[in-house]
This record gives C-alpha cells, structure tokens and sequence, in this order.
C-alpha cells in the first residue's frame, strides 16, 4: 500500500516561506496568490490552493511552450523511467543527441560546439571565461540597460547600479557602452577587449530591441580588433520575438549564441551556447577549464529535444499569438494614454512602460489580483513584461487585455486622487 504524505496547508506553507526563504519575494507571493499556493497548471493557466485561476503571461519568459506540454513531459517520463542523471564518465546518448540537434540550429557553418548548463548565467559565465581565456584579455564589452544574469561573471556584465554596488570592488574590467553606432570603435582605441556581449533583445531593460544597423556596426568593430561577438538570446531567441535567433536575423553573425529558459521546455532547467571552433579553442585545448556537475543533465536535454521539436510544429501559433499580442498592447496604450507611455511588442514579447515607477507596481499587483500575472523589469521599474505562451488560446488573450485595461482605468483613477 503507498502511503499519502501529507501536505501543509497554504498558510503554514507560506510562514515556512517567510521563515526560510527570503522574505521580500515570499511577501510578492502571498501578495499575487491572495494566500494560496501553486497547486498545478497546464498551458496558459495555474490553479491555487485556494481556488483561484490565474493566466500565467509571466514566469519571466520560461513557460514558451505553456505549463506542462505534454510532448516535453513525456520526453521527461522516458528519462527518468531509463537514466535520468549521467556517470559523466560514459557518453550519454540523450546528451549527446541534444548537442548535435543545436550544432544544426544556428549558423551550423559557424556554430558547431555546445556547452551545455542549467541556468543563463551558466551559459554566459562559461563563454565569459572562454572569451578571455582565448585573447588572454581581461576586459568585455556590454551595454547600457543590459542584464546578462546576477552570477560573478554575469553580474560584471550587467548594468544595473543597485545590484552592482555592493560588490563593485569584486567585479572584473567591464564597460558598459551607450547605444551609439561608434561606442564599439571607441572603446577600442582606449584598450583592448576579449568580447562583445549584448542582448539583441534586452530583457530585464525594459523589453527594448536594439536597432539591427546599431548591432551589426558594433559586431564588425568587435570583429576588426579580433574581439569576439556574443549574443544572449536566453530571453529573447527560441521564436519569443520572432526567429530562433534574433542575432543571426539581423546579421550579426555572432562567435557564440546563448539560450537558455524555455529551452527546457519550461518543464527542467536546461541552457546552452552555441559557439564557433575558435572561441571553444580553450576546451579543446584543456577540457577540464570549465566543467559542471549537472552540465548535459539527460533529463533536461530530453526536455530540450522535445521542445526543439515544438519551435516548427507551432510555427502558425507563433504569428498568430504574435499578432493578437501587437493588437492588443496597441490598443491599450492608445486606450490609457495618462499611464502608459509606450507599448510595443516583438513576436510573444509584449512591454508596457507606465507612467513612473508606483503606476507599475500597482499594476502589477491589481493585474494578480484581478487573475494575470505579468513580470517586472527590475533595471527597468517602469516597465511590465506581457509573456504569453505560444499555446494561449484567443479567448485568454481577450481575457488578459480585458484585464489590463480594467487595470489601467483602476491605476489612472488612482493616480488622479493623490
């Protein structure tokens, strides 16, 4: 007979919350969930302990594909059911299937080793480390308004003041450019660089594409001074705003090319970079200068072979969602021209900028209570990611809008009694 264990109820869980984990994000969490606790989702949709239904157009661009698509859950089924983890010390034919599937992704020409993680900032510190330990130089580009991850490396690479300050005297020679088409060029006359990493797509900056012109001038001036190029997508690629690689769409014919959230499918943690031959030289060289336990974990690359699949066989959803989505940011902004300043959306990527900093918090917290979940910008306070799944369906589009706009009206009142 199997036994039942027993599960706490919803407030005992969240004191534990409170008590142990950190109480600031616990403190969101009862906010948004009205005292209930995760219970089960599927698609578009998370079920609470407490009854409530919410439309998750949130989980900071994880959930592409939806809560549990069942393609990528069978896929896991299959892996624990045979050899869910590895010895690392035999080849792992799942491991080994996934790497070959993204060495034909993007650019198979150019990008044909893999380095596989769990999270982005595993991806980003490993081609961090390649990047210098190839040109033996200790200084990387970025740019402003980027945000690459909150690991060491990572954090060097992000320009966000408040979550840099109090490590500043720990973190490596980054700077960090404005978005100018000769900042590049410049940069290199003061000193040379290893890298050039940038987000074509900037994700935690507020959800702003940066002009193709601007990205292919700056790859090109990287490139003349034998610099690498690196573009993280972990947010923005795998078809969330459009192609599966933005970066190569605009022609910046990157050294490496990072994904990371959905690639797991938004069912297990899985990250990876593509890159060239020669900014994977150091690896080939000295295989051990950069390992991690987990690192080709086969659950996770079953995962992240099914929701490959996935990319192609919902390739009109994709423009469907995508249009709906434009149509409706659009019509908000235009809508609540007092709270919003801007709306814009590229491919599933939906922002909108409000007023200042409190009208998005209200926002965010009416926008949960009233049943959708959005995601914050945290280098960007003012701005509120909309991140549905590729199999949302119309009638929970119009609801989310419908939401919004109720939110809207309910931000501008309050806004006008202070």
């Amino acid at each position: 007979m199997t036994e039942t264990l027993a599960v706490p109820g919803a407030a005992e869980l969240i004191r534990a919350a409170a008590s142990h984990l950190v109480p600031g994000i616990t403190d969101l969490h009862r906010l948004l969930g009205a005292g209930g606790t995760e219970e089960s989702a599927e698609g578009a949709e998370v079920r609470l302990s407490n009854g409530r239904t919410l439309l998750d157009f949130g989980s900071y661009a994880v959930t592409l594909f939806g809560h549990r698509p069942p393609e990528v859950v069978d896929a896991v089924h299959r892996a624990l059911d045979t050899m869910p983890t590895s010895t690392r010390l035999v080849a792992n034919p799942v491991t080994a299937a996934l790497a070959s599937r993204l060495a034909g992704l993007v650019a198979p020409e150019r990008l044909r080793r893999i380095w596989l993680g769990l999270t982005g900032s595993d991806v980003v510190e490993a081609v961090l480390k390649l990047s210098i330990a190839a040109t033996g130089t200790t200084s990387v580009l970025a740019a402003q308004g980027a945000f690459h991850g909150k690991s060491m490396g990572a954090l060097a690479l992000t320009a966000d003041g408040e979550r840099r300050t109090p490590f500043a005297g720990f973190l490596g020679d980054v700077r960090h450019l404005p978005l100018e088409p000769d900042a590049v060029r410049r940069a290199a006359q003061e000193r040379p660089f290893a890298a050039l990493i940038v987000e074509p797509v900037q994700g935690e900056g507020g959800g702003r594409p940066l002009p193709p012109a601007l990205l292919r001038q700056w790859a090109e001036d990287a490139r003349r001074v034998g610099a690498f190029v690196i573009a993280d997508e972990i947010q923005c690629g795998l078809r969330r705003c459009g192609p599966v690689s933005v970066s190569e769409s605009v022609g910046m014919d990157a050294d490496a090319v990072l994904f990371g959230k959905p690639l797991g499918g938004g069912v297990l943690p899985l990250s990876a970079a593509l890159c060239s031959e020669r900014l994977y030289a150091p690896l080939l060289a000295d295989p051990f200068l950069h390992t991690s336990t987990f690192s080709g974990h086969p659950a996770s690359c079953a995962a992240g072979l099914a929701a490959l699949d996935l990319l192609d066989a919902h390739l009109d959803d994709f423009a469907r969602v995508g249009r709906r989505l434009a149509e409706g940011v659009a019509l908000l902004a235009a809508q609540h021209p007092g709270v919003v300043a801007e709306g814009r959306t590229l491919g599933l990527f939906g922002a909108l900028e409000l007023a200042d900093r409190s009208c998005s918090s209200l926002a965010l917290m009416e926008a949960g209570r009233r049943g959708l979940l959005l995601a914050p910008c945290l280098s960007e306070p003012t701005v509120l990611r909309i991140l549905p799944p590729v199999v949302v369906t119309d009638e929970q589009l119009d609801r989310a809008m419908g939401i919004l706009d109720t939110v809207l009206a309910s931000v501008a009142r309050r806004t006008a009694a202070r």
